[in-house]
């Protein structure tokens, strides 16, 4: 049953995070103003984090896990001299040092360590979870917590800028990588810490060139009516344009449709399903023997 208050909403919200909230929170405003009955976004930012974030309303969310896995880019700006206990500027400063005489080619040299694949623990306090309680709760409990180190993929840790001790940068990487813990581990590096101070999410893939939307921008919208607000979504298909599409005839539209298996000619691989017209049907994946199985259907698409 549709919550109270609440509407059918479909569609991807490039949502603007302001600082200082958590994406849980920026996510439950948003589905607010629009009055969505189902709403999920597609990868958190910390309280500290501006920028692009994801939101995924009504049939929409059934995506959502896919993007999580996407390229993503950031500006950062870190602080040398210092390391805190969250690695950012919102925690206490553990250890102080000496900032030695480093010229830019000396940073940039300690910054091509940590790209390509590489071994990063993750701050201590971040929302990975052991045993189900998220890693900041255990050590805000003052709790002993050892995480353990994981791979990740760094495309490109640049050096943006310079001012003082103060470091500008831009980074592109992979799921489950943490700006912090480079930020962290590049201090070290350097011999005298570092911290970030300020983070700021440009893009995820697909959307490489996004047009956010503010909430105080959505909340100006709302006054309009909900035709205002839907001119704010993108349509599923938006967040599936690396997918390749599989344009299907009426007769395995229909079966598609109805979540049967489909033989196909194309080579295996995740595609999105169209009718021959190009209206979305569902994701899915054709195996090795030429067989497309439906992963997700949509009862409907924008």
């Amino acid at each position: 049953m549709m919550p109270t208050g609440s509407r059918d909403v479909t569609g991807i919200l490039l949502l603007d995070k302001p600082q200082g909230i958590s994406s849980n929170r920026a996510l439950q405003q948003a589905r607010r103003l629009f009055g969505a009955a189902k709403a999920g976004h597609t990868g958190s930012l910390d309280p500290l984090a501006t920028g692009l974030l994801p939101v995924c309303f009504g049939e929409a969310t059934k995506i959502a896990g896919y993007l999580l896995g996407a390229r993503k880019a950031y500006a950062a700006e870190c602080r040398l001299g210092a390391a805190t206990d969250t690695c950012d500027s919102d925690g206490a400063v553990l250890t102080e040092r000496p900032v030695p005489a480093l010229d830019d080619a000396a940073i940039r040299g300690a910054l091509a360590r940590f790209t390509g694949h590489i071994t990063q623990v993750p701050p201590v306090y971040s929302a990975l979870k052991q045993g189900g309680v998220p890693l900041y709760k255990r050590a805000r409990r003052g709790e002993a917590v050892e995480v353990p180190p994981r791979e990740v993929e760094v495309f490109r840790f640049d050096l943006t800028g310079r001012d003082g001790d103060v470091l500008r940068l831009h980074v592109e990487c992979g799921s489950g990588t943490y700006v912090r813990s480079l930020v962290r581990d590049l201090g070290e590096a350097l011999g005298c810490g570092a911290h970030l101070t300020a983070l700021r999410r440009l893009w995820v893939e697909p959307f490489r060139d996004p047009r956010m939307f503010t909430l105080d921008e959505l909340a100006a919208l709302h006054g309009q009516g909900a035709e205002s607000m839907n001119r704010c979504l993108l349509p599923i298909a938006a967040g599936l344009v690396d997918w390749p599409a599989l344009r299907l005839g009426a007769a395995d539209a229909d079966a598609v449709s109805h979540g049967r298996a489909l033989r196909v000619a194309d080579a295996p691989g995740r595609y999105r399903a169209e009718s021959a017209d190009g209206h979305l049907l569902a994701i899915g994946e054709v195996d090795a023997a030429g067989t497309f199985k439906v992963l997700r259907g949509f009862s409907s698409s924008r």
